[in-house]
């Protein structure tokens, strides 16, 4: 009997080792000749040594001088004795022996040396496939293996191309096998060797195979492509006759290889998929007893069939020739139609076909690229169907009344089907076939009344706008979201099957594609992950029926509490053009007098904006016998009903005071404990899902779901955040998302990536002063070791003796050439081609370095700004110069190679240089986070100008507060110190002390008073400068600086006592500009309004983590939040939606992105995010990081200017190489 752990009542030990049925247990005494018999997917190293795979590994490619005798009948008996599959199940490979062939490297030692694409057999051809996809199933590297024999890779996919022109009795298994092979490949279109040949067969020489209707149809909505048509026809003819050939270009292979994929879909979509009495060949004597079943393997067929079609819909490259096929052979009516939509067993079939509906009339330009807006579809819309009104009235007598009503009555479904059921059979076949042509009348399916229905229906009428239907979408997952196999797979995941998920790829068709995608994955993983807790938390509460036929509980959960009461308070009226209630609330009263005090105070915490649970649990009056439990579902078995959530308005004790508000209706010194052990919270319901559930009740007499709930649940608050960033997610899709122009096709996979490179990119940093970045004049010269560094003063002479600080003009070969960055990773290509001119007795290109005095920062030591002591290496110059500049830098590198210090580096540099731009800085998490801005506190940049938002700022090493509240108040606690200092200038200056009174008070002072005098100085200077005490007896502040602890001016030297006088005058600068920053503060009255100037106007670099930058956009835009530079570190542990929202934390001008710089740092052979659902991380690639994704983008399609740092600073000797060695294989 199978066993289900973690499930039932009082099963507690394993809650999440799994939720569904493992299969049953063999016994591990397998035979050394026989497959392994550990269960599931895993495989051990005693099941690989012991079997017989590994045996007849070592002897046939375990070495080279054995893999040099290739024998062509082995892999044959390997492929029928091991890898073909017989049946009518959904299991295509014996997964186990596809793994121990991959582990002996079958595919790299002995398939591919040995193939010849002229000879090899069916057998060879299908091996190789299996081991691909066995590849791409394990997620590692697959093509690199083909990269040394292209000319053969080509002749291999024209072989595997072909075999669908073989007379050959293919079985089911094969064929899922085959179309697998192809969804993987057309995955792959980053790879150059595949994209060549590959793509040949999605050109516009498709269109060949379509009816001459389409044809028409397509040409004239794309006169631009007319042209290219006729001169392809041409070519061909022209080629066809030099050949001697008059053949039909659409029997060519390249061009009908799709559309007889997707007749051949079809045939086994409509008599294959449900035996009937004539199929089932050697099973002849059981024919009858399987008429009218579904054969799983041929399900499992049209399953990645329709995977096959979303993946080449889904990019724009197969996208543009190929959604005309698919129209014009009908996939989707035909799929409609099909008996295996309504089957029980096609639930997944159903929603792929679905998904494919999605993408054939999602909203884009097939040619152009351009996201369409609701106005354009609309108008699309709208033309379509008056032309098709027009052809009515004058053509087709019957439909007069369909021609003459408005657009708005008959657009809909059931309206246009009504109005077309006038037509008789041939009436209607002859407007679809020969007077629409949208279909030929070649096809079969012609003949059937309810299929051109579909058609026309399908043709004309309004589909749903895409940001409507995400609006109309709940943001909380329901009961039937939650256990649906297909949307929400179990931690079983193998990836063998196809799943109804989007996947993130390389490519997207627009970023509204983008954000969707990110947006069904996030909202299905957090759906999980409630899945999880729901699981957990409901068995403690040993739900039984009472004598009285309710719901009682005998047991108790830390995260779950019975309900007292519910009850609906208000629903609110729709807003203007909606359907659903502008907001629900409720409360929920419930008690916590079960609880240990530490529980108590956890529900206690609750507080607004919080998202809690309600549950309706109802379990089976008797125990269910363990038969029932083994083919129940995990919700049956935990009698779970309803799931829908909700998120906290305010909670109140007994007595009906307000815990925890933070709104300010009571101050923080009125806060008293909470009364009773009675709470209620007021809730605020999904107002989509109150929507769905009321129209249900109203329609279709379905039970009240609000009057069933009598569980609460909360979950941890670190895992509960989802709500806001879902939300985040939303508003970008329903607004006009402006990502910055430099950096768009590179989201969307498209383009020249070397577009974003700071060389191509305008406002260039034409000089740039490095400051504390070179510790030596030495240090400059190992930092460009292609360039002949030559240093200058201020006035352009040559400097003999130099030292820091440094300004570089970039020379002109820099800015033409990023491989001229010290350390790019084409640096070693550049420095070799160097050296050889060098040899040849040519001289490198000088770069001018100067030198200058920074102003003194005399006379008081705190004044001494913080300098670096880090020697940084060329690639760290390299990716500091590229930093500072404006587009994209992606700095790569293992752990100690100096990644935050050069971050810390390049913010410096980027503040001195660009002081009025501000920065932030995201990070994953709050250590790291914290261990970056403990750097930047070290470096000369002003705490003044730092700020830390979310938490963890407590934790920071430092006596310094830089949460907003701890910034203001250290910003008034200034203001008064340096009204001080305001004061005591004023008494040295024999003035009256009340000009410290407040910052307006103190500028005036400044203008009429300090810089005066200062002014006056500076004119009585010129004509003394041969006095070299002139400065001591003169300098008007002398008084002001007596308590130095060294004298100021010594009277010697003219020039030192001017360059000291300078430095003071700097220090009264500092203080009136401070006082100048500090004058906001003092007109802003309230804690809030002095919170938000700083955050958006005050501070220059401002951090937080992905999450906070999620959690909080609303605000920040709100608060017209505003940044130049975004530095990202730890990105390659951060999910994509997660790097992509902090782009966008800001509203756009003028139509045009702020946005200037985009740093990511990060590591893609560490950690990648975490995403906790086996399939979205093998099936949909979540856990891809944005950062990794355009890492192999910019390292494939361009040489972009990527910085690899490799030289560890915590490790030495071998290990540092080995890691060396590791990484540079990139």
């Amino acid at each position: 009997m199978p066993k289900v752990y973690g499930t039932g009542v009082f099963e507690f030990r394993h809650p999440r080792a799994a939720e569904y049925p493992l299969p049953a247990e063999v016994s591990t005494s397998a035979a050394p000749d026989k497959p392994p018999a550990s269960t599931g997917v895993s495989i051990t190293l005693l099941d690989i040594q012991r079997d017989r795979l590994t045996r007849a590994a070592a002897e046939h490619w375990g070495s080279p001088a054995a893999a040099a005798a290739f024998d062509a009948d082995l892999v044959r008996e390997i492929y029928a004795t091991e890898l073909r599959v017989e049946g009518r199940g959904r299991k295509t490979v014996p997964l186990h022996r596809v793994m121990i062939l991959e582990v002996s490297q079958y595919l790299e030692n002995y398939l591919w040396p040995h193939f010849d694409p002229d000879d090899a057999s069916f057998e060879h051809v299908m091996s190789m496939i299996l081991m691909v996809n066995e590849k791409f199933r394990e997620n590692v590297a697959v093509w690199t293996s083909f990269h040394a024999r292209k000319d053969a890779f080509k002749g291999f996919l024209w072989r595997v191309l072909k075999l669908k022109e073989e007379d050959r009795d293919v079985s089911m298994a094969e064929k899922t096998n085959y179309l697998l092979f192809m969804i993987n490949a057309f995955q792959s279109l980053e790879d150059e060797i595949v994209r060549e040949t590959i793509l040949q067969v999605v050109s516009l020489k498709l269109w060949h195979t379509l009816s001459f209707g389409r044809l028409q149809m397509e040409l004239c909505l794309n006169p631009e492509l007319i042209k290219k048509w006729t001169k392809i026809k041409r070519k061909e003819a022209k080629e066809g006759k030099k050949a001697g050939k008059t053949g039909n270009s659409s029997e060519m292979l390249e061009n009908k290889f799709l559309r007889n994929l997707m007749e051949e879909f079809l045939e086994v979509l409509d008599s294959k998929v449900i035996l009937s009495s004539q199929d089932g060949g050697e099973e002849s004597v059981f024919n009858e007893s399987l008429s009218g079943q579904v054969d799983d393997s041929s399900v499992l067929y049209c399953e990645r069939f329709m995977e096959f079609l979303i993946d080449m819909l889904s990019q724009l490259p197969t996208r543009r020739f190929l959604r005309p096929l698919i129209a014009d052979v009908a996939v989707v009516a035909k799929c409609h139609l099909s008996m295996l939509y309504a089957h029980e067993k096609g639930r997944l079939f159903a929603q792929l076909v679905d998904l494919l509906q999605f993408y054939e009339g999602f909203e884009i330009n097939d040619h152009s690229g351009t996201q369409l807006s609701d106005d354009d579809v609309l108008q699309a819309h709208y033309s379509r169907f008056q032309a098709f009104q027009l052809l009515a009235f004058k053509q087709v007598p019957k439909l007069r009344d369909l021609a003459l009503c408005n657009i708005g009555s008959i657009h809909k479904r059931a309206d246009l089907t009504k109005k077309l059921l006038v037509l008789s059979d041939m009436e209607l076949q002859d407007l679809v076939c020969n007077k629409l042509k949208i279909i030929s009348e070649k096809d079969p399916w012609t003949e059937r009344r309810d299929f051109l229905i579909e058609v026309l229906v399908a043709f004309f009428e309004k589909r749903q706008s895409q940001k409507d239907a995400v609006n109309a979408l709940p943001l909380y997952p329901n009961e039937q979201i939650m256990w649906d196999e297909s949307l929400v797979p179990s931690i079983n995941y193998s990836g063998e099957g196809c799943l109804a998920l989007p996947k993130l790829n390389l490519q997207f068709l627009t970023l509204h594609d983008y954000l969707l995608r990110n947006f069904n994955l996030f909202r299905l993983e957090s759906t999980y992950e409630i899945r999880e807790d729901i699981q957990e938390a409901v068995p403690h509460l040993h739900a039984y029926i009472n004598n009285e036929g309710d719901t009682s509980f005998r047991g108790w959960s830390r995260m779950a509490v019975p309900i007292k009461e519910f009850r609906i308070t208000q629903v609110k009226q729709p807003n203007i053009g909606e359907v659903k209630p502008s907001a629900v609330t409720a409360d929920v009263t419930f008690s916590i007098s079960s609880y240990r005090p530490q529980i108590k105070s956890e529900w206690d915490a609750l507080k607004e904006h919080d998202v809690l649970f309600l549950l309706s649990i109802c379990p089976s009056f008797e125990p269910l016998s363990p038969e029932e439990a083994a083919k129940s579902t995990v919700s049956e078995r935990l009698g779970l009903q309803y799931v829908r959530g909700c998120e906290v308005i305010e909670i109140r004790d007994e007595e009906g005071g307000l815990m925890n508000d933070y709104t300010g209706r009571v101050k923080r010194d009125e806060w008293k404990s909470p009364k009773g052990e009675i709470r209620t919270v007021k809730i605020a319901l999904d107002t989509a899902q109150y929507h769905i559930d009321a129209t249900e009740l109203a329609e279709k007499g379905a039970e009240n779901v609000y009057g069933t709930f009598n569980i609460i649940m909360r979950r941890k608050p670190k895992e509960n955040n989802f709500k806001a960033i879902l939300e985040s997610i939303r508003d970008l899709m329903n607004e006009t998302c402006v990502v910055p122009e430099w950096l768009h096709n590179i989201f969307l996979g498209y383009g020249n990536p070397s577009a974003a490179q700071w060389i191509n990119m305008p406002d260039l940093l034409e000089t740039i002063d490095f400051k504390d970045t070179f510790l030596d004049a030495s240090h400059v010269v190992q930092s460009f070791p292609a360039f002949q560094v030559t240093f200058i003063n201020t006035d352009g002479t040559e400097n003999m003796h130099p030292s820091p600080p440094f300004r570089i003009k970039l020379s002109k070969k820099m800015r033409e050439i990023s491989h001229a960055l010290p350390g790019n990773v084409n640096a070693s290509d550049t420095a070799s081609k160097n050296n050889m001119v060098n040899d040849e007795g040519s001289q490198k290109e000088k770069l001018r370095v100067e030198t200058y005095i920074p102003a003194d920062p005399v006379p008081y030591p705190q004044d001494k700004p913080n300098q670096n002591s880090v020697r940084f290496t060329p690639t760290q110059v390299g990716a500091i110069i590229s930093g500072i500049q404006p587009g994209l830098t992606m700095v790569v590198g293992p752990p100690g190679t100096g990644k935050t210090d050069t971050a810390v580096q390049i913010l410096n540099v980027l503040y001195h240089n660009c002081p009025s731009q501000r920065t932030l800085i995201i990070t994953h998490s709050n250590q790291a986070l914290n261990d970056l801005f403990e750097k930047i506190m070290q470096r000369d940049v002003p705490a003044r100008y730092l700020l830390r938002l979310g938490q963890g700022e407590q934790e920071l090493a430092t006596d310094l507060d830089f949460s907003r509240q701890g910034r203001v108040n250290a910003m008034l606690v200034r203001r008064l110190e340096l009204l001080g200092e305001v004061a005591k200038l004023a008494r040295s200056l024999h003035l009256p002390e009340d000009v410290s009174y407040t910052c307006e008070n103190a500028a005036y002072f400044w203008l009429l008073h300090v810089y005066a005098r200062w002014e006056q100085f500076l004119a009585a200077c010129v004509p003394n400068k041969e006095n070299p005490s002139f400065v001591k007896d003169r300098f008007p502040f002398s008084e002001f600086f007596l308590d130095t602890p060294q004298p100021v001016f010594t009277g010697e030297s003219f020039e030192k006592d001017m360059h000291a006088a300078k430095g003071c005058f700097k220090h009264l600068s500092t203080i009136f500009q401070e006082l100048e920053e500090c004058r906001a503060f003092e007109l802003l009255k309230s804690t809030a309004e002095r919170a938000n100037y700083l955050m958006t106007k005050q501070a220059k670099i401002v951090a937080m983590t992905c999450t906070h930058a999620a959690l909080k956009r609303r605000d920040f835009l709100q608060l017209g939040f505003k940044y130049d530079n975004l530095l990202m570190e730890e990105s390659a542990q951060i999910l994509e939606i997660e790097t992509f929202i902090p782009t966008l934390l800001q509203r756009q001008e003028d139509g045009y992105a702020r946005l200037k710089r985009c740093i990511l740092i990060g590591d893609h052979h560490q950690l990648p995010p975490v995403v906790k659902n086996m399939a979205f991380q093998k099936y949909s690639h979540m856990d891809q990081s944005l950062f990794t994704s355009w890492l192999m983008f910019l390292i494939i399609v361009a040489e972009a200017s990527l910085l690899l740092l490799l030289g560890s600073t915590r490790m030495k000797g071998r290990l540092s190489i080995l890691l060396v060695s590791i990484f540079t294989c990139v």
